[in-house]
């Protein structure tokens, strides 16, 4: 299972209701660490107020320089070591991210009582990186290329658990009730049974089942993902505007229109669609309204408007669930949603 908390769900700038992009994504199956996409400024805020803790952060993945996406980092780093944090942290972000931070660290006296490990972000383009791994579960996490006015970044986390399966029909038709030899079976072990030998390998077999999120960052052509996306059960896309509004924009803002973004969803044939990054005139109930009829007319899947503190979990059967926000923020609206048709 994923759980994905939206921390920042407004574009460019925050509003009295949206603050700007950031994404918590957490695997509990592999460990209490939890994984950061994006940092715009005050999100360490909304950390308080949906109760995640700095010192748990495993890694901050920043998609692309634009400060909307970034500008919260040197604070949310500086507040983790007021906070006696200890353990490393990862960043993964594109190589002007770590120059900016390093220029602040040196002209602000910001000085971190841990490791701060930085790996570029397009080296993940073709390898992708361990995060953690728990028993017979390990989460990966790879980058693919968007388009946007810089280069822009989406990941891909990927959860995979090994399962090894009792073959019971077997054991049942030799005669081998359930019960302890079962059990020794299954964990590896070999047993006697009517004076014959019996081998795990004989009667277990393993399977890895698979579950990945792509959650993507600023991008112009959402087809560009088409790769990234395949057996993906989830894609996390922006939605900056309506058609009408990205149509008079023009193309120099280099984003995607919620249609834009459920079209290559449908075509993609992905379950499960969470859009998000917002212009502030799309945050009134009306205009999420209207995106969200833009979705419907493109998208038969599972499909979300995304507000601040909104909690998902994506489970392995491809099942995607909202759950109630764990902090409360004045006057929002109700999520719009669309069920699949």
């Amino acid at each position: 299972m994923l759980k994905l908390t939206f921390l920042g769900t407004s574009a460019g700038v925050p509003t009295r209701t949206r603050n700007v992009s950031a994404l918590a994504v957490h695997a509990p199956m592999t460990g209490p660490g939890w994984y950061l996409v994006d940092c715009g400024e005050g999100t360490q805020q909304q950390l308080q107020r949906a109760h995640l803790s700095l010192h748990h952060l495993a890694a901050v993945c920043i998609t692309h320089v634009h400060g909307d996406h970034c500008y919260g980092l040197p604070g949310l780093l500086a507040s983790a070591g007021l906070g006696q944090r200890q353990r490393p942290l990862h960043l993964i972000a594109p190589p002007p991210v770590w120059q900016w931070l390093q220029a602040t660290q040196q002209c602000t006296d910001l000085h971190l009582p841990y490791a701060l490990a930085f790996t570029d972000i397009a080296t993940l383009r073709e390898q992708p990186l361990h995060l953690a791994t728990s028993g017979q579960t390990s989460l990966r996490l790879s980058a693919h290329p968007q388009r946007h006015r810089s280069p822009s970044h989406a990941f891909r986390f990927e959860l995979q658990q090994r399962q090894a399966k009792l073959d019971a029909a077997a054991l049942h038709a030799i005669g081998l009730p359930p019960g302890p030899a079962w059990r020794a079976l299954q964990s590896g072990q070999s047993v006697m049974h009517q004076g014959r030998p019996l081998h795990s390998r004989d009667f277990v077999h393993a399977h890895t089942r698979h579950l990945a999120a792509v959650l993507g960052g600023d991008n112009a052509q959402p087809d560009v993902l088409r790769s990234a996306c395949q057996g993906a059960q989830l894609l996390v896309h922006e939605a900056t505007y309506s058609q009408a509004a990205l149509q008079k924009a023009g193309p120099n803002p280099m984003h995607s229109s919620a249609h834009a973004a459920a079209a290559f969803a449908q075509s993609a044939n992905l379950p499960n669609l969470i859009l998000t990054h917002f212009s502030p005139r799309h945050h009134g109930q009306a205009e999420q309204r209207l995106l969200m009829q833009e979705v419907r007319a493109a998208y038969g899947g599972n499909a979300f408007l995304a507000q601040d503190f909104d909690q998902f979990t994506l489970d392995f059967d491809g099942g995607l669930h909202r759950h109630t926000r764990s902090a409360q923020s004045d006057s929002q609206p109700t999520s719009a949603c669309a069920q699949p048709r």
